[in-house]
């Protein structure tokens, strides 16, 4: 089958990679990619937050299948516009989108389907704020209630930070804090049946030992050696199930990847947000685990056929992705220095680590590339247990050469000496 990705980041870049190896794809594009998707797709230049446009690069391409990967072209309603066009294609409506596009829109589908997630309050006078933020205490938790690129949300002790983006966000969520690790778990579903992945922990603060700001995600893994076996079907049961339930009540079925981001706190399970979309960093190692070719699950679920698959296949290695990010990341990150060593991973750690791109682009040269992005690439691999993937992962990162990057030295550390002890 033709497919058609649109996005251009490294969660995109997963899902070429993943498409490209399976047998039933027979032409991959995207739109409009980036420097390393274009190693294994066709690259198409489109406004992907213009769903005519998409529709008719599609319609042009003949795909049988096109995939949305970014939030905000979801929110805009190009799924709506490709599948207006007959062709079929895996993400949810804008209407369903809204789980993700409005923090206070998800917390009213929670609390119709009753599923568990901390207190809230939805703000949008400077008075709602503060008796909010007095209500709760420290540690603050302030949410834009609209999309923000995954630095939306403030968690700090200090109510000055706290009010003042509360107030330069308009309308926001403000929350309990909840306590405990924070779980990243997947779904596909076709607005009925719901189909989850393995669960993932992503890392969201810049520095070691999560200190530092808020970012989009510095690197991830799976398996949870320390999470509970029971963990996905109970998510299923109280989260997934009954979510994609109340959307198809409410006339909006939701269709595509439900991201649910989980903390396991002292009470129990309890969601911290939806996204509605594969979320980066954790995609990369979740798909680097899956066994069981991607595209007939995508295109299952876009046509609505996810209770007549059979079992996901998935294999017993572990995997960890490191993000190299720029100069100056989250804040005003420095782009266009060249990328170097990125040959000597493919040439050296292959297939155990390679590099998915997320913001870069080609120099004029046609063949340097150069950091066009706050978080500009992923390298993930995969080994026996976490050890040995964070060992390969970190050793592929040692050979890139990027000036003033940085990156994380402790991503799923405590996880692998927890799993050797």
């Amino acid at each position: 089958m033709k497919v058609l990705v649109i996005g251009g980041g490294a969660r995109e870049h997963a899902l070429c990679r993943s498409l490209s190896l399976d047998p039933d794809v027979t032409a991959l594009h995207c739109a409009p990619g980036n420097a390393g998707i274009a190693e294994v797709a066709q690259l198409h230049p489109v406004d992907a937050l213009d769903g005519a446009a998409v529709a008719r690069l599609a319609t042009e391409l003949e795909a049988r299948l096109v995939v949305v990967g970014p939030e905000a072209p979801l929110v805009a309603g190009v799924a709506d516009a490709v599948r207006d066009a007959g062709i079929a294609c895996f993400g949810p409506s804008a209407e369903a989108a809204r789980l993700e596009g409005s923090k206070a829109f998800a917390k009213a589908v929670m609390a119709a389907a009753s599923v568990p997630t901390g207190r809230s309050y939805v703000c949008t006078t400077p008075e709602e704020i503060d008796k909010a933020l007095d209500a709760f205490g420290a540690p603050f938790v302030v949410k834009d209630d609209g999309l923000a690129a995954g630095k939306g949300v403030v968690v700090t002790d200090d109510l000055a930070a706290a009010r003042a983006h509360a107030l330069a966000c308009g309308r926001v969520v403000i929350e309990e804090f909840l306590d405990g690790p924070e779980v990243s778990l997947f779904a596909i579903t076709d607005g009925r049946t719901v189909l989850p992945l393995r669960p993932a922990q992503d890392f969201k603060r810049a520095l070691d030992g999560d200190e530092g700001p808020n970012t989009g995600g510095m690197g991830a893994y799976s398996p949870l050696p320390w999470a509970d076996p029971k963990l996905v079907d109970e998510v299923l049961e109280t989260v997934l199930q009954p979510t994609v339930d109340e959307l198809r009540r409410r006339g909006t079925p939701f269709s595509g990847l439900l991201y649910a981001g989980l903390a396991i706190t002292s009470r129990g399970v309890r969601v911290i947000e939806f996204n509605a979309r594969f979320g980066d960093p954790e995609t990369q190692v979740v798909l680097a685990r899956l066994r069981t070719p991607l595209a007939g699950v995508l295109l299952a679920a876009a046509e609505g056929r996810l209770a007549d698959l059979p079992e996901l296949v998935w294999r017993d290695d572990a995997a960890v992705t490191v993000v190299v990010a720029s100069h100056n990341y989250p804040d005003t990150p420095r782009t266009g220095d060249p990328i170097e060593g990125l040959a000597d991973v493919v040439a050296q750690d292959a297939p155990d680590a390679y590099v998915l791109h997320a913001g870069t682009r080609l120099a004029d040269d046609g063949g340097t590339v150069l950091s066009a992005g706050g978080r500009v690439l992923s390298v993930t691999a995969t080994g026996k247990d976490l050890a040995q993937a964070r060992e390969r992962a970190y050793a592929a990162v040692g050979r890139i050469r990027l000036d003033g990057s940085q990156h994380r030295t402790d991503i799923a550390r405590q996880a692998a000496e927890a799993s050797e002890a």
